[in-house]
């Protein structure tokens, strides 16, 4: 027979608790990393459509792209 004793079943109990606790550790992280890459990202290509914007003196765009960037800082907290 395989019969495992409680202390055994415990140990494998507990290890396997642990290696998901890590996971999803490790999930969460790989979340948050994704989330301030795409945001740096979509940070910079306003910050240059607004230099762009500036250089060519619209007025309208500048605006309009100075309202996603607040928004943009306002939703992630930066």
């Amino acid at each position: 027979m395989n019969e495992k004793s409680y202390t055994e079943l415990m140990k494998k109990s507990a290890m396997k608790k642990k290696k998901l606790k890590e996971s999803f550790v490790l999930d969460l992280y790989i979340d948050i990393l994704l989330a301030e890459v795409l945001l740096n990202k979509e940070r910079a290509k306003l910050m240059k459509e607004i230099d762009e914007a500036i250089d060519k003196g619209n007025k309208t765009a500048f605006t309009q792209l100075s309202k996603q960037y607040k928004e943009l800082a306002q939703r992630f907290g930066t």
